[in-house]
């Protein structure tokens, strides 16, 4: 029984009482834990509801108790404001030690705490992990996954040191944002174990590759490194070909945009990453091979510094890298301007005068020009980015945009074999379309191009195949297509860059400097003429026989006569080229990210 000055504390489950914190006649305030009471493992307080002063004790330390049953009495009276059971750091006002030992933790792979890691990269004149993704990503947007991982290599040393000196395992990755968009962002860091691929930080990549493909995001990866990495022993593995990253990665091919950055030595599985990407980035100071040195060696295939396996001026001229920067500066500028071609329409940019596109094709028709001068005067101004300038020098492919609204462009250029398409320039033409349609871009053709290149050493490469991969491309696209012919536009050639025929885009319509055939014009007159040309004996009468037929072939395939026989479906002032190009862009235009899945199973790496 309790006296009307009593207060009862009751039990509010059954339990064990495991703690009675205060002694009876101690003062204590409201919120004090008078009793500790253990269920299902876990422990619980039963706080004092009011002020008072702790009276008798009705249990004790390891009895089981039943809800309601009585654990002790107060009286009231008054205390002091804190809590008397108030325990820990966090009371003195300092910091719970569970908490300064994850800060700690957390605090150990930062720059901040590898000074000597950090003073040789930028002895090198590189920047780390780190940097890069600062500088890539939106301030205060990256959260980090993975941070607390180091190289599974307990069995070889401490983990000390390895907490201390492989940090994240060496990959640097999570979410952030650029320029307000989400994506997912992840460094080889060359600081740790050369930027190998370690047993975890393939956990992780698998992790936010996933994450990638749920939400949607596209992925940039910085991918300096040497690949494998033999020495991970905590694992049992044989050969490790079971892991997962690969398959995933590649699996985002088409589905979101993967941006790919190369500086410095990048081998291997690093490579293999790099080459499933959207967009290859390098340096000038990149090397990229499918081996590294020791690969190579160890194949019988001579010795050779990493700087000789793949340097920037051969992966550039081949085709491998599609934006050479100077350095990683300029490369994680170069992954935020390719991004924001794909993130929808921006603010329209200021155009060009537009007048001046009259002036740009020669009157002389066999007079080159330079086809970048007519693709900057047509789209808005600083819009176009150009892609794999190095490689396929007959074809010009970039990204642009009118009136903020991004597309891609295609476009021969005059100076490389006249405009006619080699195996180079098809492949390269050919993957740019799967690119853009599969990212909702739509194409414009600018089109000067005398057809395919023909030839015994034509054929050396393989010409029929890879012209085939242009009109297999071109044909199979769903996104709005239109072609502008800006001076020549004969047989083959011309229908691929109309992707299939001049009635296969949306609109095909051309300049006033506009020639057509079904083939080129001289070609096809000493063809078509043979018989009557061979049979004039006057040298000089058969040149002008054969001049007077090219100048009437060239007559019948003016712009102006194809467009009154509906062969195409306008020839305008180039001056209003860009309100043809306006047509292209439909309300999905761009928006990839609204699909439920892909439309192609993936972007042709080559």
């Amino acid at each position: 029984m309790t006296s009307s000055s009593e207060i009862p504390v009751l039990a509010p489950f059954a339990g064990v009482v495991v703690a009675i914190p205060h002694a009876g006649d101690q003062a204590v305030p409201a919120g004090t834990a008078l009793v500790v009471l253990e269920a299902m493992k876990m422990e619980h307080e039963v706080l004092a509801e009011t002020d008072g002063v702790v009276g008798e004790l009705a249990i004790a330390v390891g009895e089981a108790v039943e809800e309601g049953q009585l654990l002790l009495t107060m009286h009231p009276g008054e205390a002091a404001q804190t809590p008397a059971g108030a325990q820990g750091d966090a009371a003195q006002g300092g910091e719970r030690a569970d908490l300064q030992a994850v800060r700690e933790r957390h605090e150990i792979g930062l720059d901040a705490a590898r000074g000597e890691a950090v003073a040789r990269r930028h002895d090198h004149g590189r920047r780390t992990a780190r940097e890069n993704l600062a500088e890539l990503l939106d301030p205060g947007s990256f959260v980090e996954y993975g941070p607390l991982l180091f190289a599974a290599q307990e069995q070889r040393r401490s983990r000390e040191e390895l907490i201390a000196r492989t940090p994240a395992d060496g990959l640097v990755g999570g979410l952030g944002e650029v320029d307000g968009r989400p994506c997912v962002a992840m460094s080889y860091d060359y600081t740790v174990l050369a930027g190998t691929q370690g047993m975890r930080n393939h956990l992780k990549k698998d992790r936010l590759f996933e994450i990638a493909e749920r939400r949607r995001l596209p992925v940039v990866l910085f991918a300096e490194g040497g690949g494998g990495r033999p020495g991970d022993v905590d694992m049992p593995i044989v050969a490790g070909l079971d892991c997962r990253a690969f398959a995933l990665f590649a699996s985002l091919s088409g589905l979101v945009p993967l941006v790919g950055i190369a500086s410095g030595y990048c081998f291997a599985g690093n490579a293999a990453l790099l080459g499933c990407c959207d967009v290859v980035i390098a340096t000038e100071d990149s090397s990229i091979g499918m081996g590294g040195p020791a690969m190579i060696e160890g194949g019988g295939l001579g010795v050779h510094h990493p700087s000789e396996v793949g340097p920037i001026d051969i992966q550039h001229a081949n085709g491998v890298v599609d934006l050479r920067v100077a350095d990683e500066r300029e490369a994680v500028a170069a992954a935020k301007r390719y991004l924001s071609y794909f993130r929808g329409p921006s603010e329209p940019g200021p155009v060009p005068d537009q007048a001046l596109l009259r002036d740009l094709i020669p009157q002389e028709r066999k007079r080159i020009y330079d086809v970048h001068a007519v693709v900057q005067g047509l789209f808005d101004e600083d819009s176009v980015l150009e892609l794999r300038d190095g490689f396929g020098a007959g074809m010009l492919t970039a990204l642009a945009r009118v009136d903020g609204r991004p597309l891609g462009v295609v476009a021969n250029d005059p100076r490389h074999l006249g405009g006619a398409i080699d195996a180079d320039s098809a492949d390269k033409a050919a993957r740019f379309l799967q690119l853009c349609d599969a990212f909702e871009l739509p194409v414009l053709f600018l089109c000067d191009t005398p057809g395919f290149m023909v030839g015994p050493a034509a054929e050396r490469t393989a010409t029929v195949r890879h012209f085939a991969r242009l009109f297999l491309a071109g044909a199979n696209l769903t996104v709005p297509t239109g072609t502008i012919v800006l001076r020549k536009g004969y047989g083959l050639g011309a229908q691929a860059m109309a992707g299939g025929g001049f009635k296969a885009g949306q609109f095909t319509v051309a300049w006033p400097t506009s020639e057509f055939g079904a083939m080129g014009l001289e070609g096809a007159v000493r063809l078509g003429m043979r018989r009557e040309l061979d049979a004039i004996e006057d040298e000089e009468e058969r040149e002008r026989v054969f001049q007077a037929t090219v100048a009437a072939a060239y007559e019948r395939g003016r712009g102006l006569n194809m467009a009154a026989y509906g062969e195409i479906d306008d020839v305008i002032d180039p001056a209003d080229s860009r309100r043809w190009i306006a047509t292209l862009f439909e309300q999905s235009s761009g928006r990839w990210w609204e699909r439920a899945g892909k439309k192609r199973p993936n972007v042709d790496a080559w």
